[in-house]
This record gives structure tokens, sequence and C-alpha cells, in this order.
């Protein structure tokens, strides 16, 4: 079941103190990107977060799930828990690799 972009602007609306936090449309679900990092995806009008050491020390007990099948397992967090998802949001994002930049591909003369 595809995720409906008005879902999509509310979680939006929900992860707004946590920075620049963006999204894009990806095989008709979205992608959530904070500073050009992938973090989160909202799939079937759920939002998953990808599991980091911080963010399972921030909620221990958060359920989890896949978003896709062939996708790896990723956090469940509350959407209505502002506060709390806001943190979730900034802990992973500060946990992941920073994006690497892309190669220019060699011009063939």
């Amino acid at each position: 079941m595809a995720s409906s972009l008005s879902y999509v602007a509310f979680v939006m609306e929900q992860l707004s103190g946590a920075g620049a936090i963006s999204f894009r449309r990806m095989f008709g679900e979205y992608g959530l990107y904070c500073g050009g990092k992938y973090f989160a995806c909202v799939c079937g009008d759920r939002l998953l977060v990808k599991i980091t050491p911080a963010g399972e020390a921030l909620l221990p007990d958060c359920p989890r799930g896949i978003p896709y099948e062939g996708g790896g397992e990723m956090l469940l967090p509350d959407v209505e828990d502002r506060e709390t998802l806001t943190e979730l949001a900034r802990v992973t994002c500060a946990a992941l690799p920073a994006k690497k930049p892309r190669k220019k591909p060699e011009r063939k003369e």
C-alpha cells in the first residue's frame, strides 16, 4: 500500500525541530533525508527509522518493522511523540556516516 502525501507532510511537521529534513519519492514510497543522509522512510503510512546504537539507546523498547519485502529491520517510533521523534532523528543522523561525494564520470575524448 503506497503512502499518502498527507501522512508524509504530517511526519515532516513532526520532524521540523530536527533540522533540515527533506523527502524524496522512492519506489512509490518516500525516503527521508537529513543533511543529505538517508535516515528513514515512510512506507505504507508508517515511519521507519534506520537502527543505530544511539537510536537503540534512546528507544530500547521501540517496536521494529520491515519497510518492504526484502528490506532490513528498522525502528517504528511513535510519530505522535514529537519531542522523542525529533531527538531520534537527531541522534540517528549524527550516528550515520557522512554522505560520500559522487565521482564525476571521466570525459571520453
